[in-house]
């Protein structure tokens, strides 16, 4: 009876954390402009990889595989956000007509207020 309890348990953070990384994919290929797209791949892959990683978890028991495998979930937590900062940094730096588009705040003055 456990055995059925951990299985289901793990197939729903594995087919929940695949809903979320399927969205996240979704949410590139639609959205228009890079920041947009780059968001929704972020915000999708940081949970989907942290439910699979846990289903598998679940599935494999508390070991040292498991632990390892959560170790890299908090290294992508790390390294995530500080590429997706890089890549918007570069997109508003390199993109010429962005501010058609979008409003974007430059650091010549950090407090001005942007309109919209």
């Amino acid at each position: 009876m456990l055995d059925w309890l951990r299985f289901v348990i793990a197939a729903l953070l594995i087919l929940g954390g695949l809903c979320f990384v399927i969205s996240s994919v979704v949410g590139v290929y639609r959205f228009k402009y890079v920041l947009n797209r780059m968001h929704a791949a972020a915000l999708g892959d940081t949970l989907g990889i942290l439910l699979i990683v846990l289903g598998l978890a679940v599935i494999n028991g508390l070991n040292l595989t498991s632990c390892k495998a959560l170790l890299l979930v908090v290294l992508w937590w790390l390294s995530s956000p500080v590429a997706s900062h890089l890549i918007s940094r570069l997109e508003v730096t390199t993109n010429q007509h962005l501010e058609e588009n979008m409003a974007v705040k430059t650091e010549s003055d950090p407090h001005e207020e942007v309109e919209s």
